[in-house]
């Protein structure tokens, strides 16, 4: 059985696993039918524990070529978001095939990672679930630029909690490591929606050390922070009294640096004798910076102006278990905007951590929605 979908997904919070497990596969059969390329499982709640149960019927009545599963406080299918309890939902697609991966971190004093494959085409997009307990996730991007300089990672961090993340590669559970597939090249687009907006002006690192600033422009970096919050707005000034952030240009080549420019770290503190702030990431001296503040209308807005205005055939969507209500103030926020802009399946997970590039450059982020867009 071929369906006329290219690609479908389905949901189920039935109390009674089976059932559960069984509606979700029968909504994604019935639009793409059987053999998909790709079919991925993402279970919360109680429907973690039944996963085995739930990749056996997956395999025997779909039978994908390639199949991937993780455990999450919460997923999404369609327009509907479950951001806690039992669930269970099931994404398939015909993406052409895929190359399966299986991620381990090689024990030393730096981590190494063993399961990158040794050829992958120029232009690929690497789809990765890991455990953020025992994957090193900075190790595996540093590989990537080093090996495979033009593939892209996009994906997410199991967030069900150290006792009941598991993850599924084919038929196989793993306790611990990281999952993915390499997809071929042009069969998905990443959008990477971190929702926040730069304010005052971009200044240069002149003086600092790994996650300490002391110069901004030349004068001291704590300064600088004081005389940006004190021209803003009451709007904005209460924003970032809220949480202040920092955005570290990825393309220093632009002169005119916008969203979507910029990877998102957070202000951690202030030295106040020496001037100082502390950021959560290492930044150099030379390196162009802004302030950022985030706001459920910034985060609307960001998610919304990134994705394109041509429908995609279908939609994976990594979004920060931060967001969704404790973000927004109506419910279903991300998966309703990513599902008015595709016309097939869309489903995913809420992350402990959210995977995907920032102009040539890989990153984890956080409080993120990270969106495959496949055509």
């Amino acid at each position: 059985m071929i369906g006329t979908a290219q690609y479908a997904s389905g949901l189920s919070t039935h109390p009674e696993p089976a059932v559960a497990v069984a509606e979700a596969i029968g909504s994604v059969l019935e639009a793409v039918g059987e053999a998909p390329d790709l079919a991925v499982v993402l279970a919360s709640g109680s429907m973690c524990a039944h996963l085995p149960d739930a990749m056996e019927a997956v395999h025997t009545l779909m039978r994908p070529a390639s199949a991937l599963a993780g455990t999450a406080v919460g997923v999404l299918a369609g327009a509907e978001e479950v951001e806690s309890g039992d669930a269970i939902t099931v994404w398939a697609g015909r993406t052409g095939a895929v190359s399966p991966c299986r991620f381990e971190v090689i024990p030393g004093a730096a981590p190494a990672i063993a399961g990158l494959p040794a050829t992958i085409e120029q232009g690929s997009m690497l789809m990765l679930l890991a455990d953020p307990y025992s994957f090193a996730v900075d190790a595996l991007i540093a590989q990537l630029a080093d090996e495979h300089p033009t593939v892209q990672l996009a994906g997410g961090l199991l967030s069900a909690g150290p006792s009941q993340n598991r993850l599924w590669l084919d038929n196989v559970e793993h306790q611990g490591g990281a999952v993915g597939v390499v997809l071929p090249p042009g069969v998905a687009q990443p959008v990477v929606s971190q929702g926040c907006r730069p304010i005052g002006s971009p200044w240069t690192v002149t003086a600092g050390e790994g996650q300490f600033i002391v110069e901004l422009g030349g004068a001291p970096a704590l300064d600088r922070v004081n005389e940006t919050i004190t021209d803003l707005s009451p709007r904005d000034r209460l924003c970032a009294s809220q949480g202040l952030h920092l955005g570290m240009v990825a393309n220093e080549v632009s002169e005119e640096f916008q969203r979507g420019d910029f990877l998102i770290r957070g202000v951690l503190g202030a030295d106040r004798a020496k001037g100082s702030i502390a950021v959560g990431a290492e930044v150099a001296v030379g390196q162009t910076v802004q302030l950022q503040v985030r706001d459920a209308e910034s985060a609307h807005e960001d998610l919304a102006e990134l994705l394109p205005s041509d429908r995609s055939s279908g939609a994976l969507v990594f979004t920060c278990n931060g967001r969704g209500s404790h973000l927004f103030a109506e419910p279903n926020h991300d998966a309703a905007l990513v599902s008015e802009a595709t016309t097939g399946g869309v489903a995913g997970m809420f992350c402990a951590g959210e995977l995907g590039p920032i102009g040539a450059l890989n990153a984890v982020h956080g409080f993120t929605a990270t969106v495959l867009l496949f055509s």
